[in-house]
């Protein structure tokens, strides 16, 4: 059987190519297909380069790092592979991966991180943040090249044999805008890389790439006005100077940290913060696995993943007034660290392995019988 695993871009270590990593050790005879890529993350995932197949965005000027820019290419580039000798194709998929071409010979399951953010859940929000609302050619363009993108979205999803969901979160969004059904199998989380500490200091944590959507300034905010408690933050991004005005003394910016420094704020942290409406989340996951309990946003990936009452505290809005009631709540309250890793253990890398053999199997054995029909 021959094997392509298609992934929307490799160009950083995120979520998505976390869970594309692991189909790669599930096939790693597979062929790689993405529209762009960069080094190392190609060497930290381990893909064997003469098994790689980048589109021609990968090529165009500025296409390994302002790929983004060639937005209104992506559909014709992830078309123009040809996928007509394979049996099997997983695609790990956030924007258009999914909408690869097959033939009806074909199987072609489909890992959805989320419908495509920008163009539907997220859009408003999008042009908001990016000063797009409003008149002008330009703000015009971006509208009408979103527009085109939903339509194209939705066509290409009539391409996918089956779509294996996220989240239950994600698993409801696939049905809303694709009117499809979808198995959930939670992504993987490497929890043997972060251990259970029980032994834990006064400070709050929160960490991620500083960018709107994930309301960093909301946490910052918060503990300005809690001067007795202590927040440190660790990320990089567009927002991070925005961010640090709002830093009062008891809030520490620590920039960019490497992986062990991130490991060991992680297990002593009192609690880790997270305000962000994710699809899932891992590292509340990741907080989790090491014995620190979470205060998360109830809504998204992290409702499903944290425990309100045993394994951290949901706050329902992302305002000032529902993040500081629950800092209060957590501060009132005992967890235990061993049924916080617990927890975690539920979404382990191996457990995402044998779910996602299971599934393939099993639409395989399937596909088998109705082409003997």
């Amino acid at each position: 059987m021959k094997v392509a695993l298609v992934q929307d871009w490799l160009t950083e270590i995120g979520g998505a190519e976390k869970v594309f990593g692991c189909l790669l050790e599930l096939y790693p005879e597979a062929d790689i297909y993405t529209l762009t890529s960069q080094d190392r993350v190609i060497d930290d995932l381990c893909v064997n380069k003469y098994n790689l197949h980048e589109s021609f965005v990968a090529k165009l000027p500025l296409g390994r790092k302002k790929y983004r820019n060639y937005l209104p290419l992506f559909p014709k580039a992830i078309e123009s592979f040809d996928f007509s000798g394979y049996d099997l194709i997983l695609s790990s998929s956030s924007s258009v991966a999914k909408g690869i071409i097959t033939n009806s010979k074909q199987l072609h399951i489909c890992y959805c991180h989320s419908p495509v953010r920008y163009a539907w859940d997220l859009y408003h929000q999008y042009l908001k943040d990016a000063g797009l609302v409003g008149f002008g050619l330009k703000k015009w363009l971006v509208r009408h090249t979103l527009h085109k993108l939903r339509i194209w979205d939705v066509m290409s999803a009539n391409r996918v044999d089956h779509f294996i969901a996220n989240s239950n979160y994600i698993k409801n969004r696939i049905n809303k805008v694709y009117r499809r059904e979808s198995e959930v199998i939670y992504p993987p989380v490497n929890i043997n890389r972060f251990e259970l500490c029980s032994e834990k200091k006064e400070y709050y944590y929160t960490a991620s790439r500083l960018v709107p959507y994930k309301k960093i300034d909301l946490i910052v905010e918060a503990f300005s006005k809690l001067p007795d408690k202590k927040l440190i933050v660790a990320g990089i991004g567009p927002d991070y100077k925005k961010i640090k005005a709002l830093a009062s003394p008891n809030v520490e910016m620590k920039g960019f940290v490497s992986n062990d420094e991130m490991l060991s704020l992680m297990q002593k942290a009192k609690a880790f913060v997270f305000a962000a409406d994710e699809d899932f989340g891992i590292i509340p996951v990741e907080a989790q696995a090491c014995g620190t309990p979470v205060i998360a946003l109830g809504k998204g990936g992290t409702k499903e993943t944290v425990i309100n009452g045993e394994t951290g505290v949901h706050f329902q809005e992302q305002t000032l007034e529902s993040l500081t009631e629950a800092i209060a709540v957590f501060e009132q309250k005992t967890f235990m660290p061993n049924k916080v890793r617990a927890n975690a253990e539920r979404f382990s890398k191996q457990r995402f392995k044998d779910e996602i053999k299971g599934f393939v199997e099993r639409k395989l054995n399937e596909f088998k019988e109705l082409l003997v029909l």
